[in-house]
């Protein structure tokens, strides 16, 4: 069966199937959507940090209001980073839990199967 998991309810209901491929390419998906973060953290920071560009008044009303802006889109960043991390982290380790669950069912049958009756 390599590595899928397959749990269907006993009455015909809902029911559960792990294949390790597809939650890789889930994994793969939100590692990509954390490097995007990352990129965008860049541009946040040159958001967050505009200088004005000259010396006069509305230059510096200008630099007042952008960075405000900027710097809220930094903190959103920096949370949703956070958030991607722990989801990776969260799925990569289920992923572990039912790889090791299943390999331990296997070797478990595959010790019935060897039992002399």
């Amino acid at each position: 069966m390599g590595n899928e998991v397959n749990m269907s309810a006993l009455a015909g209901g809902g029911g559960f199937t792990f294949d390790a491929a597809k939650i890789d390419g889930v994994i793969k998906q939100w590692q990509d959507l954390q490097a995007d973060l990352k990129r965008d953290y860049d541009d946040a920071n040159l958001m967050a940090n505009v200088k004005a560009p000259g010396k006069e008044f509305a230059s510096g009303d200008w630099e007042k209001l952008a960075n405000p802006s900027g710097k809220a889109f930094l903190e959103q960043n920096k949370k949703m980073q956070e958030y991607v991390k722990n989801y990776i982290e969260a799925l990569t380790a289920a992923k572990q839990k039912i790889t090791t669950k299943e390999s331990d069912t296997q070797a478990d049958l595959s010790k019935t199967g060897n039992q002399a009756t």
